[in-house]
């Protein structure tokens, strides 16, 4: 996975859950907690997540990483950039599978499926 493809996937999984911790975002993204740590201050210095205290309890640390509103500009920018990359990869595939389809003899693809 790219340092692009890590950091989006980042953006994304804390734009739907802040309070995520960073072993949870490090399960979700396939990386190391230490990736996802070093994943994480990077788009924190960058200025594109912050780190704001969520907990109730005074003993108890509770962060949620925010995306500010340069994260979400960065997060929409990466996303049609991630976007355009599977069109990309989705097309070439299509072809390969047309040229297999056409070698095996095979009209309907759909009937492998089966």
């Amino acid at each position: 996975m790219t340092d692009e493809t890590l950091e989006y996937q980042a953006l994304r999984r804390l734009a739907v859950e802040p309070i995520a911790g960073q072993r949870t975002l490090a399960q979700q993204l396939g990386v190391s907690l230490g990736k996802a740590n070093y994943v994480v201050r990077a788009l924190i210095a960058r200025g594109l997540v912050t780190m704001e205290n969520v907990s109730q309890n005074p003993n108890r640390l509770g962060y949620a990483y925010v995306l500010t509103p340069k994260g979400l500009t960065e997060k929409a920018k990466l996303t049609r950039r991630f976007l355009k990359r599977k069109v990309a990869e989705y097309e070439q595939l299509q072809q390969e599978i047309d040229i297999l389809a056409r070698e095996a003899g095979v009209s309907d693809i759909r009937t492998l499926a089966s």
